[in-house]
């Protein structure tokens, strides 16, 4: 839109191309800005699992020293998988052994969710966190 003043014109607004030289630069900080933020995401839930993981590793403590052995349900320990984290990860699962009292963890994230790219993330009683570079 031109105005008119005396001798000159006085332009207002943007013009298409100008416009489109800010889509196409708010595109490109986008395409760069959005990997980064699916991987915060995605260690954010591993990182909401992983103490979940460990919530459960406190409660099988407690158990042994109640029962003097330990359990593989989650139910007897009184905790269930977190609702944002059902959409994620698959329930976990307890393996133990009775001699000599020891038990292990393994949650595996559902397919075809953002999680995955992720690995099964397992602790045991000894404390082994695996793998050992995503804790």
């Amino acid at each position: 839109m031109y105005l008119k003043r005396p001798g000159h014109l006085l332009q207002c607004g943007f013009t298409l191309i100008e416009l489109m030289i800010t889509v196409a630069i708010i595109a490109i900080l986008a395409s760069v800005a959005y990997p980064s933020y699916q991987q915060y995401v995605i260690r954010s839930n591993r990182s909401e699992m992983q103490q979940f993981l460990l919530d459960i590793a406190n409660r099988e403590e407690e158990y042994l020293l109640n029962n003097r052995l330990y359990t593989t349900a989650l139910t007897d320990l009184s905790v269930s998988l977190p609702a944002r984290l059902q959409n994620l990860y698959l329930a976990p699962t307890i393996s133990k052994t009775d001699s000599p009292p020891s038990y292990s963890i393994s949650a595996a994230p559902k397919s075809g969710s953002i999680q995955a790219s992720d690995p099964t993330l397992g602790l045991t009683s000894q404390g082994v966190k695996t793998p050992a570079d995503k804790w």
